[in-house]
């Protein structure tokens, strides 16, 4: 089989055709929560082993869940923020099965009534384009616990930290397409999380991972699926379990899609199974053959009530919603007259987006938006900080493009005063006092430069009139005359006349 298929194509060319791929994914989000979902046990990272377990959590003998009012307070925001259906009424159900990290043999989740329904999300693609995701339902349920192998060559330890942990998993339809479609679905549904504060997004630390489900078949598969809604259009799926960074989802799918393809060219089947990815092999491994509903035995859970909410209560967390990326990108852009992908870039991060409306205030906001999005995020990025921890103050940014605006200095010297300030010399003002940046407006002082380089260079002087680009290299020399502060409209305004242009 060949690698052949464009990055951004929704189509994989194999030996005998071309193949589509199709996912839907399932993606695990931490409930921000200072209690875990059906106990009062602290949640946090780096608790010492089982430092953060109670009772209900250990499945000891008698201990009744107790549901957590403000887990589901959080799952509601998040459907909200999803446009999902709130259901007035859902229901906990059992999920049985065995596993040393699950003391109960029980996993409190929701099949049958998901507090959340359908919904739909609005993605951004590379190049600009959107595409909607259908979403099936948001359900809460508890985490498990987690094994830890290599402290010992014989024996496994169990640390039941995250043990009743509150997650809510989102499922989507089957409609991503690429690899570069689920990775752009997954950092919209957690940059929504992280504007509504339902989830921290933290992947390093499992906060948000995602199950994904991929499957092929043969090109315009897909679009007999989506006009009949039969998913025998569609191939097996294997399920890749708990993929916990954008740049191995992609890998992930390549892999995977490819392996899938290679089968069916050979004349085999894909077997439904729930697989690992190993980021240092580069592929995917079966864990185990996928799971029915039926073999987890579901039923409603005895020890808890169904769950009925109020619409004025709902109607209240809706009403209280901050502003959401989506509207946050579509005001940018009508109220600053910033490009899609300005605004885009700004959303993708609350923390920037709030940055950047701080500082361009008065000011020239796409100017403003560059040097947001490219210095000082370029500065952050290499002293390895979020922009949450950026030490510099928006009110710097804003007068520096202020002395830009003003023409005090060039835009070539900006950059030189940014290092200035970043390096903690004071204000984008008192740095060019400081080192004495300002830009030379005088004409007088820049006529002088540009006659002096005319006289010493005549040929070159003489060749310009033939070859009229070659005013740049006489700008280039009178910039270097002045230390780079001639404001360049002043420089290439005086060559002009002076060289008969």
């Amino acid at each position: 089989m060949t690698d052949t298929a464009a990055t951004n194509s929704k189509l994989i060319q194999g030996r005998t055709g071309a193949w589509e791929i199709v996912m839907g994914l399932e993606i695990h989000a931490q409930v921000a929560s200072k209690a875990k979902l059906f106990s009062g046990a602290a949640v946090g990272f780096g608790a010492g082993p089982n430092e953060q377990v109670s009772l209900v959590d250990a499945g000891f003998p008698g201990m009744l869940p107790t549901l957590n009012k403000h887990c589901v307070e959080q799952a509601v925001k998040s459907g909200l923020g999803l446009k999902a259906q709130i259901n007035l009424k859902s229901q906990f159900d059992r999920k049985n099965y065995f596993y040393p990290d699950l003391p109960t043999g029980y996993q409190i989740s929701q099949l049958f009534y998901p507090i959340v329904g359908e919904g739909v999300v609005e993605v951004e693609a590379e190049d600009g384009s959107f595409f909607n995701v259908g979403i099936e339902r948001l359900h809460l349920e508890q985490d498990a616990g987690k094994l830890i192998h290599d402290l010992s060559p014989t024996e496994s330890f169990v640390d039941l930290n995250r043990a009743g942990t509150a997650l809510m998993e989102i499922v989507s339809r089957p409609d991503i397409r690429s690899p570069e479609e689920a990775v752009a679905y997954v950092k919209k549904i957690r940059t929504i999380l992280m504007y509504l504060g339902t989830c921290d997004g933290d992947m390093e630390k499992g906060n948000l991972r995602a199950d994904v489900n991929v499957s092929v078949c043969r090109e315009g598969q897909y679009a007999k699926y989506k006009a009949t809604g039969d998913f025998s259009h569609l191939g097996t799926r294997c399920e890749i379990k708990n993929v916990n960074s954008f740049r191995f989802i992609s890998q992930a799918i390549q892999y995977e899609a490819r392996r899938q393809i290679e089968i069916l060219e050979d004349g085999g089947s894909v077997t439904q199974e729930t697989r690992l990815y190993d980021p240092t092999a580069g592929e995917t491994r079966s864990m185990r053959s996928k799971e029915e509903a039926m073999d987890y035995r579901y039923f409603p859970d005895p020890d808890l009530l169904p769950l009925e909410l109020e619409q004025a209560w709902i109607d209240d967390i809706k009403a209280s919603l901050p502003e959401l990326p989506d509207e946050k990108r579509r005001r940018l852009m009508s109220q600053y007259g910033l490009s899609q992908y300005d605004a885009v870039v700004l959303i993708s991060d609350q923390a920037k987006a709030d940055y950047f409306e701080a500082a361009a205030k008065g000011r020239d906001a796409k100017l403003v938006s560059n040097w947001v999005t490219n210095e000082v995020s370029a500065r952050l990025a290499a002293d390895g900080k979020e922009f949450s921890e950026n030490p510099l103050p928006a009110a710097h940014v804003a007068q520096l493009v202020e002395l830009i605006e003003t023409n005090v200095i060039s835009s070539k010297i900006a950059k030189e005063v940014f290092d200035y300030v970043w390096n903690g010399e004071g204000s984008p003002a008192e740095v060019v006092e400081k080192h004495g940046l300002k830009q030379v407006t005088d004409t007088g002082a820049i006529e002088k430069a540009v006659d002096e380089i005319i006289a010493a260079n005549p040929d070159k002087a003489a060749a310009v009139a033939e070859k009229p680009q070659a005013i740049g290299w006489f700008v280039g020399q009178v910039m270097k005359a002045t230390g780079g502060k001639a404001n360049p409209a002043a420089v290439n305004d005086i060559l002009k006349a002076k060289l008969g242009l």
